[in-house]
């Protein structure tokens, strides 16, 4: 017997940690709105971190299997939730099948669409802060904490061969554990990183701040742990030293950003440039939105922007 209940409107669900806790919730009825999705709504489901398969798989079936379930974000779980739903997707995009991840379902003409739309978002979110020939110019690295969807998903943005010479000139891994460390090395050694990329154990915050002390000027320094959002904290001390005119991005825009107080703390004396999560956020949930409803969205220009303006709002009220 299904836990779900059938949907009475087109929904969308949000498959996360602690969805009530997003401002999507108060977000999307304000894009149903301007982009006029009639009667849509969005619904979140939560599960702890790895979850039991079998539960992915029944959230997974309900949606298949529901006329008015349109599709899902997906978010925390996109690797686990993509092994334990393989064989139930009818159709898995390139993105998908090479970073064995979702970030998107869909569905067309009763077919449930598996899609990794992290290579586009993230590629988008950074292309809009890094400057463009960064690391051709300054020969610095990236450093990205987290072996999880996202840090596949940006890696591989950083090195396509479209970037040519404007690629990290070292890009370094770390996770807690190792199984997943193991996996991004797979993934990578498949795609045939064109970079030299370093693989590296940190069950502690204190291993992560002597790969951070030891990277050239200019290099990005990223949080993509889900630390201070799915769980409390930073995957740095407070002693950690940031390169000089690092640039500092922690995925996470909500939450107790310990890592930002962080990077804030050394941004004048280390010359940092620091972001936030919020338009990774934006290009994530807009990707998504565009593919389970079929509607375009811009990735940039007036009509994005008018997007982001009408967020804020809604975040704010």
């Amino acid at each position: 017997m299904s836990i779900y209940q059938p949907a009475t409107q087109p929904t969308l669900y949000f498959i996360g940690v602690t969805t009530t806790k997003s401002s999507i919730m108060r977000v999307f009825p304000a894009w149903a709105e301007h982009l006029g999705l009639k009667n849509a709504v969005i619904k979140g489901i939560d599960f702890p971190l790895h979850a039991d398969p079998a539960a992915y798989r029944q959230a997974v079936a309900f949606i298949k299997a529901d006329p008015n379930s349109l599709g899902a974000l997906v978010t925390t779980h996109k690797i686990d939730l993509y092994k334990a739903c393989r064989d139930l997707f009818d159709e898995v995009d390139d993105f998908a099948l090479r970073m064995e991840e979702t970030s998107c379902l869909s569905k067309r003409n009763g077919r449930l669409i598996c899609h990794a739309k992290d290579p586009i978002s993230s590629g988008l979110a950074l292309d809009n802060f890094i400057p463009k020939g960064h690391f051709e110019r300054t020969g610095a690295e990236l450093f990205s904490m987290g072996a999880g969807g996202s840090t596949i998903a940006l890696t591989w943005h950083m090195v396509r061969e479209a970037r040519g010479a404007d690629r990290p000139s070292r890009i370094v891994v770390s996770n807690r554990s190792r199984p997943r460390l193991d996996e991004i090395r797979r993934i990578h050694q498949e795609i045939g990183m064109p970079v030299p990329v370093d693989y590296v154990l940190a069950p502690h915050a204190a291993d992560n701040d002597a790969v951070t002390a030891g990277l050239k000027p200019g290099s990005v320094v990223i949080n993509a742990t889900g630390l201070g959002k799915d769980a409390p904290g930073s995957p740095l001390t407070d002693a950690v030293v940031f390169p000089e005119r690092a640039i500092v991005w922690d995925l996470n825009y909500r939450g107790d950003l310990v890592f930002l107080d962080q990077a804030r703390r050394q941004q004048a004396a280390r010359h940092l440039q620091i972001e936030d999560g919020w338009t990774y956020f934006l290009h994530g949930w807009t990707q998504v939105i565009a593919e389970v409803f079929d509607i375009e969205i811009p990735t940039s220009g007036p009509s994005f922007e008018r997007l982001g303006e009408i967020a804020i709002a809604a975040s704010r009220g």
